[in-house]
């Protein structure tokens, strides 16, 4: 599986390359599933470019997207968009229009009770839980553990040098996570490191502009469709590399 992350909390000034009305992100999701992505994570944007929860804001996105893609799509509920849990809470409340899967992320004040209210409206949960945080602790205690969709194993190390090893121990603080998949994804520099080691680990990843601006030589990725093409070959290569390492990481472990 690779999941495509059309934009993120990038804004104009990354680039004209980033989509951010509904119909650029339409646009740039159905480029990027015809180059092979199964799945679409998005952050829907108020005009001038900021991340929202609003169902104002969120319905034009997904009926865009969907009138272009037949794959799953999905939405941030990060505490950015919306700081006061109260009020993040009641704005996944009011979505009229709902997304496949939310993304969630454990460390953020409020995720329980953000992700009970998805599951219940029959929204499917990612669990996202970012290296560097109490997000695997907490996870590991909630009861709503088998319930997520996935695990979004999140490596905030932005250094090519090290974030395989950043992202080999969050992998060992999830250990079992509770029996769920897991999408294993980096960022800025570590993204395909990161990326080429889920290869090898037989693990779900993601790639898009919200995660890089940058091919892995350096040069400017252009697109979303320009990162999945080259993210499915390298994926694909980090697997083959990898096929004298299967179970290289077991759920309960990552090798050093």
């Amino acid at each position: 599986m690779v999941q495509v992350c059309l934009n993120g909390r990038r804004t104009a000034a990354d680039g004209t390359a980033v989509p951010m009305s509904p119909q650029e992100l339409a646009r740039s999701a159905a480029e990027a599933v015809a180059a092979g992505a199964t799945s679409v994570h998005v952050h829907p944007k108020t005009p001038c470019g900021h991340d929202s929860l609003s169902p104002r804001v969120l319905a034009p996105v997904l009926e865009a997207i969907r009138a272009r893609v037949r794959v799953p799509v999905g939405v941030t509920t990060g505490a950015w968009a919306e700081p006061d849990p109260s009020a993040r809470l009641a704005r996944v409340r009011s979505w009229s229009v709902l997304p496949d899967f939310a993304s969630v992320n454990w460390h953020e004040p409020g995720a329980g009770e953000v992700a009970g209210r998805l599951v219940s409206m029959g929204v499917a949960v990612e669990a996202g839980i970012w290296s560097g945080t109490e997000g695997a602790r907490r996870f590991a205690a909630s009861p709503l553990g088998p319930a997520v969709l996935r695990v979004l194993a999140e490596v905030t190390d932005p250094d090519p040098a090290t974030a395989e090893a950043s992202a080999r121990a969050l992998l060992a603080e999830l250990g079992a996570a509770h029996g769920r998949p897991v999408l294993l994804h980096g960022e800025e520099g570590g993204t395909w490191p990161v990326l080429r080691l889920a290869g090898r680990l037989g693990l779900a990843t993601r790639i898009g502009l919200e995660d890089t601006l940058l091919l892995p030589d350096g040069r400017r990725a252009g697109s979303n469709a320009r990162l999945v093409t080259e993210a499915r070959a390298r994926y694909g290569a980090g697997a083959r590399a990898g096929d004298d390492n299967s179970g290289e990481w077991n759920g309960g472990s990552a090798l050093p």
